[in-house]
């Protein structure tokens, strides 16, 4: 009797007229590329560039070289010592202007579930080593003073005035600022505002601009931070890890940043896969990277990623899975996750600057038996959900699969060739080989 998980589905159904009906897979988005809205710009018309005030070169935003001290204490910060990668964790406030951290990870000054969600609700508290830390850059005049000060504009731009702050002692400031060492909302932070070589201020630095070995310790750091917010909270059941790139994906800054948040549920994404899971635990290869290579819909491979234009989503998005057989990236092998960070990075060149996009991470939650690779979307934000798909919950996408993967694998070719990307293959260079994910251990 043939298993209902192996006849195909219709997940990508081509009507007579050049609508593409599309199926997620693995959440049921259904989502439509209606042929007459294919051809929208991607980006929006750009204002004219402006010049840069040299003195705005490292101080453009808060996020910037020059402001280390209006973001809470960095938990950890790389830097480039005689050629190698360098991390340095809890440096005191008085030496954060020793050096210049190439990637820095600091707490979310406006988190989304705070240090209070946690307490109240779980009685959490700081653990034993955080409190330790936490001591020793209050025990120091500088630490003290930035704490303070960070607090301050914190609760001035939730709305208290000068006189209520005027009325609250040091020590109620500091300790409304736990947070700041044992929160679950983490921000990882590059270096550049701007290209380095930037002439004018549209010429803003992404994840694309950024070199092969660049973009590895960006993933790297982001990995680290993600295990230790599991690690800081037992109550912590996901954590997620996203990157808003320009104001129209969603960004605060447009400053290239990714951002981390435990939250203490699975949430929609994984619960609406777990049932499709439960009865095909080879979906991500059988629905996923096979589906796409049998239409054709690869984009990039290397030894340990594979990366597709994927289907069902509200926005052109590019798949990127790691083939690792282990489901949690920091248990994978450096040379996987370096591999990964390649294709994504190559993925990031090729989509350029100028568009949108969000970088959005899915593993397996540690708590979960079932096992799932570890993929992430790029999301192009080139349209906006509006009233149609909020009455239909049918969503309109204006770049079909195919489109897209037109539109990125030429770029491809052009940055392999330039020597920007690290080596990969390219469309139907892919193996297009089946079940190459290996998550599963029911597969030989």
């Amino acid at each position: 009797m043939v298993q209902p998980h192996m006849i195909e589905p219709a997940y990508l159904q081509r009507m007579a007229d050049g609508t593409i009906k599309q199926v997620n897979p693995f959440t049921g988005t259904r989502v439509w590329t209606v042929s007459g809205r294919a051809d929208r710009p991607l980006t929006d018309p750009a204002r004219p560039p402006g010049a840069i005030p040299p003195e705005q070169r490292g101080r453009a935003c808060a996020f910037c070289p020059e402001r280390y001290l209006e973001t809470p204490p960095e938990k950890s910060r790389l830097v480039r010592r005689d050629g190698r990668w360098q991390r340095l964790d809890w440096l005191p406030a008085g030496q954060l202007f020793d050096s210049v951290a190439e990637f820095r990870v600091v707490p979310n000054l406006f988190e989304i579930l705070s240090y209070d969600y946690w307490h109240d609700n779980y009685e959490y508290a700081l653990p034993e080593a955080v409190a330790a830390i936490r001591q020793a850059y209050l025990s120091d005049a500088a630490g003290l003073r930035h704490v303070v000060e960070v607090q301050q504009r914190k609760m001035r731009a939730a709305g208290w005035s000068e006189a209520e702050l005027a009325a609250l002692s040091q020590d109620q400031l500091v300790a409304q600022a736990t947070g700041f060492f044992g929160g679950g909302h983490d921000v990882v932070i590059a270096r550049r505002h701007w290209l380095d070589q930037a002439s004018d201020d549209s010429q803003l630095a992404g994840s694309g601009d950024l070199t092969p070995d660049e973009h590895r310790a960006y993933i790297g750091l982001t990995i680290d931070s993600a295990q230790r917010l599991y690690e800081t909270n037992r109550y912590v059941r996901y954590v997620a890890v996203f990157q808003n790139w320009l104001k129209a994906a969603g960004a605060s800054f447009d400053h290239l940043h990714k951002q981390l948040v435990a939250v203490d549920e699975h949430g929609t994404n994984v619960d609406l896969t777990l049932g499709r899971l439960r009865d095909n635990p080879n979906l991500f290869n059988e629905a996923g990277v096979n589906y796409a290579s049998y239409h054709n819909l690869l984009i990039a491979e290397n030894e340990a990623a594979v990366a597709y234009a994927g289907f069902g989503h509200r926005y052109p998005t590019i798949e990127v899975y790691s083939k690792s057989a282990e489901p949690l990236p920091w248990r994978q092998h450096p040379a996987e996750v370096d591999r990964m960070s390649d294709l994504i990075h190559a993925l990031h060149a090729a989509t350029g600057s100028q568009v949108p996009c969000n970088e959005e991470w899915h593993h397996q939650p540690p708590d979960l038996d079932l096992r799932m690779p570890w993929r992430v979307n790029l999301k192009w934000r080139v349209s906006t959900v509006a009233g149609f798909e909020g009455g239909t919950k049918l969503y309109i996408n204006t770049i079909s699969p195919q489109r897209l993967r037109d539109l990125v694998v030429p770029r491809l070719f052009e940055l392999r060739e330039q020597g920007r990307v690290a080596d990969l293959r390219v469309a139907m260079e892919c193996s297009g080989a089946p079940n190459p994910l290996r998550y599963n251990p029911n597969l030989v």
